[in-house]
């Protein structure tokens, strides 16, 4: 990833006069909607006949100061600041509809698939998250290691069994007050037995070694507070994000983003500080009450941009500390898999009226006819006791009696591979 370009300061005198001259300031306006950066700012101007004469830098400057009378501040224990554009605003209001209460009557999630809705969604989160660190794997393999409890074979595998587990840590502790031991913890089931020095897990750095590089120039992006500071930082922030009344008030969505920020920003640990990061978003955004968090992948989004999600963090701290950037990074990335998330329940309900469709005319109970209907949608697939157990949440003799069923009705086969019996359509 190219580094980004750093805004141009510090201010000019010369350009406050530009702030009188309405046209100019509506066409910056405009241009502000989506609040670029300074790279994309340059290359948006222009497209403005009534910009061409001014300078980039100055336009810029321009724009920044009517930017700095929206900032929010009283982030106390940092230098960070945000503004509530529109967009953002419109965007967090759709989000405590739709995350925190009930989510429109066609999507909503019947009690009985909300176990496996969850189990595969952070399947996912877990593939995903570990894929932005490095992980090398396909999600058809990652998931058959999950659903089968197999061991991990490797680094990567490692990687996303412990994300796995991290996820459900942090849904079981949604109640838990966020504390340097809790940090920890998280950091040290992230990196279990995947570090080169095992005891650096769930401990905060000793030394200034760590910085963040281009993993190809080995370009230094970001140097990280000293490690001595480290200390005094965390707690800060555990103080900031257990505060039950901000002043001014911040938004808890916000609030999730900034944990989720710092913990980047601070870089507490030799290694896992981007999967902690976002574990811990995760957990808070569950802990105040958005729900239906739990059944998204925010990280399968991130993925399909990680340049972006980079950028977000640069851009933050190469302008001045304009936390506005990655704010908008990630609520973009929240609507996104919001999106997701409602064509899969929609997928789900399709399918499960397939499945009824079966049922009247095949002798099957309805997992089995979703069994069925799974290898109608995918011929060459095979299936293992374990997995439709973990699959529907169901106990290992109910799964073995649903496949042997179905075996025995000739609708399936089966056979041993290695020391598993693995079920195939018939």
């Amino acid at each position: 990833m190219k580094k980004p370009e750093r805004p141009p300061y510090p201010f000019s005198p010369k350009t406050v006069h530009l702030m009188n001259n309405e046209q100019l300031i509506h066409s910056l306006h405009q241009i502000d909607q989506e609040y670029p950066y300074w790279e994309s700012f340059k290359h948006k101007i222009t497209s403005y006949e009534n910009l061409k004469s001014y300078k980039p830098a100055e336009l810029w400057e321009t724009m920044t100061l009517f930017r700095k009378y929206q900032f929010i501040g009283g982030i106390k224990f940092t230098s960070l600041k945000y503004s509530l554009t529109n967009k953002i605003s419109h965007q967090l209001h759709k989000f405590d509809l739709d995350l925190g209460g009930s989510i429109q009557s066609d999507v909503i999630i019947p009690d009985e698939h909300k176990e496996r809705y969850f189990i595969s969604s952070i399947m996912e989160e877990a593939i995903a998250s570990s894929q932005l660190e490095g992980a090398v794997t396909t999600r058809r393999l990652a998931k058959e290691m999950l659903r089968t409890n197999r061991k991990p074979k490797n680094h990567s595998e490692k990687m996303i069994l412990n994300n796995y587990l991290t996820i459900k840590k942090v849904v079981d502790q949604k109640n838990q007050k966020l504390t340097p031991e809790f940090i920890k913890e998280i950091q040290a089931i992230v990196t279990k037995g995947t570090l080169e020095k095992p005891e650096n897990e769930g401990e905060f750095r000793e030394s200034n070694d760590v910085k963040v590089v281009d993993g190809i120039t080995g370009e230094v992006f970001y140097d990280p507070p000293a490690f001595d500071e480290v200390e005094k930082l965390i707690k800060d922030l555990c103080d900031f994000i257990n505060k039950k009344e901000d002043d001014p008030f911040i938004h808890p969505i916000i609030k999730g983003i900034i944990l989720h920020f710092m913990i980047g920003y601070i870089h507490p640990f030799v290694d896992g500080n981007g999967r902690t990061a976002r574990a811990l978003y995760y957990w808070y955004l569950v802990r105040k009450g958005y729900w239906i968090v739990e059944y998204l992948s925010i990280s399968r989004i991130i993925l399909k941009s990680p340049a972006q999600y980079s950028r977000a963090y640069l851009y933050t701290e190469y302008d001045e500390n304009d936390l506005t950037y990655f704010i908008d990074y990630n609520l973009k990335c929240m609507s996104q898999a919001l999106e997701e998330f409602k064509k899969y329940v929609k997928r789900k309900i399709k399918e499960k009226k397939e499945a009824f469709e079966l049922m009247k005319s095949e002798d099957v109970n309805e997992r089995q006819a979703q069994i069925l209907n799974i290898f109608h949608n995918e011929p060459d697939k095979v299936l293992t006791i374990k997995e439709v157990e973990n699959l529907f949440s169901v106990v290992y003799q109910t799964a073995r009696t649903d496949l042997m069923d179905l075996e025995t009705k000739k609708y399936l086969k089966s056979k041993t591979s290695g020391k598993k019996l693995i079920f195939y359509k018939a």
